[in-house]
């Protein structure tokens, strides 16, 4: 096989997978910042929610503006990883809210595994080179 020919394809297959890694992450992001205006308004829905995860619905606010300084971070190209472990943090917390109130284990409870994962893969389309820091790729 020609060397030449190789790299072009390499070149389209990554530019591709950066794509696909924006959209991701575009998806990602405007859900949590759905979740996080949410949280910030002080929709009753929101504070009732908190309340049955066994917060002070007071403490809606604060999760709002954490979540909000998250995902600022990881929309911006240079702190996305930053955003991206703060993010990580964030849904940590919202299992372990989940499982101290015996949510549903597969809807409710790892929705927030789901959703950081699905975070994770469009970060490492758009930028390859995390899989090296990881020591998954060489």
């Amino acid at each position: 096989m020609n060397m030449d020919t190789a790299a072009p394809t390499t070149r389209t297959t990554s530019r591709l997978g950066a794509k696909i890694g924006v959209v991701i992450s575009v998806l990602v992001g405007a859900f949590l910042a759905v979740d996080a205006a949410g949280k910030l308004a002080g929709v009753s829905q929101v504070k009732e929610g908190t309340e049955a995860l066994g917060f002070p619905a007071d403490q809606a606010l604060v999760m709002g503006v954490v979540l909000t300084v998250c995902v600022v971070a990881y929309a911006v190209p240079r702190t996305a990883v930053l955003g991206a472990v703060g993010i990580t943090a964030y849904l940590g917390g919202a299992v372990t809210a989940n499982m101290r109130v015996e949510a549903p284990l597969f809807s409710a409870t790892l929705f927030a595994v789901y959703l950081g994962v699905l975070m994770w893969v469009g970060m490492v389309l758009r930028r390859p080179e995390l899989l090296r820091v990881a020591g998954l790729a060489r």
